[in-house]
């Protein structure tokens, strides 16, 4: 697909984004419409890693949390203002994975998730007992300004432009994905997930590309973490606990982790069996794991990959049709 293509439809999903926040009445629904938008850039991040390196990470609720920390105690501080804050959270964050992929992505399959969620815990722990830097369990509240970026908070914490923020930060963070990944960048780390020993052989270094596919999947998964600190304006060590980084990789496994879009779709079916089911089943999430399992078992490459399926035989009909009329 053209990168042209790419942008209108882009475009398509901007609008389709402000129909949905003029549409729909319930405030309380947007607001969860904005929180499975937060969990789609970290479903994002998690399933591009994966994607990309073949690698599971059972620990990227740390760069999740990290970023909501970090501009707490920075805007605490009052080291810099808030946007430049954003930046240098997002920045730290990148160089931070990076440092720690040069490390682990060394390591092959099972043990790198374990390693990934050692860490995660590790800074879970730390979070819980730094009680002087960060609230200890009771977690901290951020000090956003009256102004961020020239708009005032009053207006950006409304629903339906909160909503509108963090979906025109999907559309920008996916496009940005899958630009990169379409550069000779993201071809040189397929070929070193599909075979790392021929692509040493070519004279490719293997380690540096792998540490940057997870340095990049951690500052997407950092974004999100900051756009929920901006949603909730509170941090805990909850958002450090492996459950949220088992969460995300759920979401990524039902959306398909082959296509970019995959993850996104994950996170809104997710959000919508918790609305839809929860109210109704006490037990909603034993219902979500049984669809998880059919998802599993009947389409491995998820939703994303069945609806390409879906779509293939459409597409071979009208060539097949247009090529007898020639």
């Amino acid at each position: 697909m053209r990168f042209s293509r790419i942008l209108m439809l882009a475009l398509l999903a901007l609008v389709a984004g402000v129909a949905i926040a003029f549409l729909t009445p319930s405030s309380s629904l947007l607001g969860l419409f904005a929180q499975a938008v937060i969990y789609a850039i970290f479903a994002l991040g998690v399933g591009v890693l994966l994607r990309q390196n073949g690698l599971t990470s059972f620990g990227h609720a740390l760069f999740f949390g990290a970023a909501g920390y970090a501009m707490g105690v920075i805007l605490t501080l009052d080291w810099f203002s808030a946007e430049i804050a954003i930046f240098v959270v997002l920045l730290g964050i990148g160089v931070l994975a990076f440092l720690i992929g040069l490390v682990i992505v060394r390591v092959p399959g099972i043990a790198f998730g374990m390693l990934t969620l050692a860490i995660g815990q590790m800074a879970y722990l730390l979070a819980t007992r730094s009680r002087g830097l960060t609230g200890g369990a009771d977690g901290m509240s951020i000090p956003w300004p009256s102004t961020l970026f020239g708009v005032k908070q009053s207006v950006l914490l409304k629903p339906d432009v909160l909503f509108l923020i963090v979906w025109t930060v999907l559309i920008v963070v996916t496009l940005a994905v899958v630009w990169l990944l379409r550069t000779r960048f993201g071809s040189i780390t397929e070929a070193v997930r599909d075979n790392e020993e021929r692509a040493r052989f070519i004279g490719i270094t293997t380690t540096v590309p792998r540490a940057l596919v997870y340095s990049m999947s951690a500052v997407v998964t950092g974004v999100a973490g900051v756009m929920s600190s901006l949603n909730t304006g509170f941090i805990s060590p909850e958002s450090l606990h492996w459950s949220v980084s088992g969460i995300a990789l759920v979401m990524v496994v039902v959306g398909g982790f082959k296509s970019v879009i995959g993850p996104i779709l994950g996170a809104i079916v997710y959000f919508l069996f918790k609305e839809l089911l929860g109210d109704f089943a006490t037990y909603w999430m034993a219902i979500f794991g049984a669809a998880l399992i059919a998802v599993i078992v009947f389409s491995p490459d998820g939703i994303a990959g069945a609806l390409e399926r879906l779509m293939k035989p459409r597409h071979t009909r009208a060539n097949a049709t247009s090529k007898s009329g020639h």
